[in-house]
């Protein structure tokens, strides 16, 4: 089984490779590398709809969390095109980036996005089992792994909508966003997206072999709590609101929606 699945996870970082590729040659025109945002999400799409083309197992193993990953990647593929990620202005990021490689930008940047396409492939293998082999449940596991995925999705989806409908209100500018879910945690959407593998991590559970879903969930947690997610997010918020997010900190859980101190 091993072999089957180092096929396919090749399979998929060849696809993601090109997807990251032309999408490097876009940037190069637009000048906005945020479009990388876009093909990680989207890729999940195509390496599912590869997974589904040349699976081995039944239809029935594999379809439902086919389905739910393709919802997932749509829905945060959209989003991030919502927000600029493709066709606005340069997140600050990816800006300060272009500036400090100067003359190596276009290098270094094609690195980075290939650095994305094998980072899609490794976490693919959260659900690529389900397309090799059959379950050994009776369905109670894998139910379970699909309703977990659900709620991180709609969550995720509806944190991103409170904190837009926040930003929208002129009122609002220069205020910390604490409410909705963003009431009882600091970082819902990072959450619910964390809710998501897990949902994964569980569906996959119910095959033999399914306990290499476990690492990429492991992997976005580390993620969120290490690199990327809340520590940069957090240095950001402070700088541009102050004291009103230190208490906002104080208050309000930093992961796990949890009910606030003081109420």
């Amino acid at each position: 089984m091993i072999g089957v699945v180092l096929v396919r996870l090749g399979e998929a970082w060849l696809l993601c490779a090109g997807i990251q590729l032309l999408l490097w040659v876009v940037q190069q025109r637009t000048r906005n590398a945020g479009i990388v945002d876009v093909g990680w999400a989207a890729s999940f799409t195509a390496v599912a709809g590869l997974f589904g083309l040349t699976a081995s197992s039944d239809r029935a193993s594999f379809l439902p969390i086919g389905i739910v990953v393709v919802l997932w990647s749509t829905r945060l593929a959209s989003y991030l095109v919502s927000r600029g990620a493709a066709t606005g202005k340069e997140e600050g990021r990816y800006l300060t980036l272009r500036h400090s490689w100067a003359s190596n930008a276009s290098k270094r940047f094609l690195l980075f996005f290939q650095a994305q396409a094998a980072l899609a492939t490794l976490l693919s293998s959260a659900f690529v089992i389900p397309f090799i082999t059959e379950p050994w449940d009776e369905g109670a596991l894998r139910a379970t792994g699909l309703a977990v995925a659900v709620v991180g999705i709609v969550g995720e989806t509806l944190a991103d909508a409170q904190l837009a409908q926040f930003k929208r209100e002129p009122a609002n500018r220069g205020r910390v966003c604490d409410v909705g879910l963003w009431k009882y945690s600091r970082h819902p959407n990072y959450f619910f997206e964390w809710t998501v593998w897990v949902g994964f991590a569980l569906y996959s559970l119910a095959f033999h072999g399914g306990w290499i879903a476990l690492f990429p969930q492991a992997i976005i947690l580390a993620t969120i709590f290490g690199v990327t997610g809340i520590p940069p997010t957090e240095r950001q918020s402070i700088q541009s609101r102050g004291e009103a997010y230190r208490a906002y900190q104080r208050r309000v859980s930093k992961f796990v929606p949890w009910p606030p101190k003081g109420g």
